[in-house]
């Protein structure tokens, strides 16, 4: 039987030619394919400085605790969207913050930044917040200009949770460099596909420093890659100490290794044309469709958004259930995903928030309920575009 996957990984030249190299160097913790990813990525940006981790919830842990560690203080409210991956919101409560839900933009899935104006103007207890944490969904960007206005104006930090979005563009910047930091996730489903890595990205280099020890265990030198083989220490000053056994930080271990910095290496030397292909193949899709979209909603289309997947919600006057289209999809060799889920109402692990928000977050709720995604990336080829959309015109 065909199957159409969301995400696909093929090993090309590059990613064997760099693995090779990480093979023949006998290295496999973090060294030159790590500078070399973090360099590259951040100049791709326009940031100053990335820094890796062993994933893409690790990164959103640690550019919280790495905020906590500035100065940021503990058990402060962070408004956030209800519709995203779990990780975004277990990184919120792990570290000590407390999520606050604030409605989505239904066409973009992106939180509203009028009713995030809306939400703050009516508190009383402003002091009470320390940040707006966005959520570029599935490659759509939130409003940045907008909510770093409003960060700006309660005195709050802006925090983009930029996983889904790697080459995204808004206002002329790519997401990751629109805010103080920003976390990425390089899973095999992403544009940039590593299997397990992520990062963090920011023009602060004291927050850089801090998140490079806090990510290795709190350790006391924040150098990107360690040169005291070489006899080259900027600790060499400090009698009797050896900065990768004295920890200033209570920290995590959040390291990636070399072969997955390689692998990074070769997508990244391709971003733009797997971007490309992405977004060729949503207008297919879109065009193959567009005369269903009374029936289910389409994603937006855009050249200015890398999309993860192609987002799909079955609209009101649908005949069909969710979970019913979902497993007809998969009969007939479509793999598809439910749209992650309102997080506060939705999602067992967080059903103590679930009274307070019941009713009050309906776009969330309504794509949380009835959203989908299925694939576009770049592996997908005509004829699997043609069987997607033939599946479509056969069920409505």
């Amino acid at each position: 039987m065909k199957w159409i996957s969301i995400g696909d990984f093929r090993f090309g030249i590059e990613e064997k030619k760099y693995i090779q190299q990480v093979v023949d160097s006998n290295r496999i913790t973090e060294s030159k394919k790590v500078m070399k990813f973090e360099n590259n990525f951040s100049k791709y940006l326009e940031t100053k400085y990335t820094i890796l981790t062993n994933s893409g919830t690790s990164a959103l842990i640690l550019g919280l605790e790495s905020l906590k560690q500035q100065g940021v203080k503990v058990n402060t409210k962070i408004i956030t969207s209800p519709l995203t991956f779990a990780a975004t919101v277990n990184a919120i409560a792990l570290t000590g913050f407390n999520p606050i839900f604030v409605d989505i933009d239904p066409d973009t899935f992106v939180i509203n930044p009028e009713l995030v104006s809306e939400h703050l103007e009516n508190t009383r207890q402003i002091n009470d917040y320390s940040m707006v944490l966005p959520v570029h969904l599935m490659g759509y960007p939130a409003d940045m200009e907008k909510l770093n206005n409003i960060c700006k104006k309660n005195n709050l930090i802006a925090f983009e949770d930029s996983a889904q979005a790697h080459g995204t563009v808004s206002n002329g910047r790519k997401c990751g460099a629109l805010s103080k930091v920003s976390a990425f996730s390089f899973y095999i489903a992403h544009n940039i596909q590593v299997g397990e890595m992520g990062a963090i990205t920011t023009s602060d280099v004291e927050l850089a420093k801090l998140a490079r020890r806090i990510k290795a265990n709190g350790r006391l030198c924040d150098c990107q890659i360690c040169t005291r083989s070489q006899g080259i220490c900027p600790y060499n000053s400090i009698d009797n100490v050896d900065p990768r056994f004295t920890h200033s930080h209570i920290g995590y271990n959040f390291k990636t290794t070399e072969f997955m910095a390689a692998i990074g290496l070769a997508q990244l030397s391709r971003i733009d044309s797997i971007i490309k292909k992405r977004q060729e193949n949503v207008k297919v899709l879109n065009d193959g469709l567009a005369k269903y979209s009374d029936i289910i909603q389409l994603p937006k289309f855009s050249k200015d958004i890398s999309y993860m997947a192609y987002p799909l919600v079955l609209l009101n006057d649908s005949k069909i259930s969710r979970n019913n289209l979902l497993s007809r999809l998969e009969k007939k060799g479509i793999e598809s995903r439910p749209l992650f889920s309102c997080i506060p109402t939705h999602q067992p692990s967080y059903n103590h928030l679930k009274r307070k928000y019941s009713g009050r977050l309906p776009n969330a709720e309504f794509v949380g309920k009835n959203g989908f995604y299925i694939g576009c990336h770049q592996y997908l080829s005509e004829d699997d575009l043609d069987y997607i959309i033939q599946f479509f015109k056969k069920l409505f």
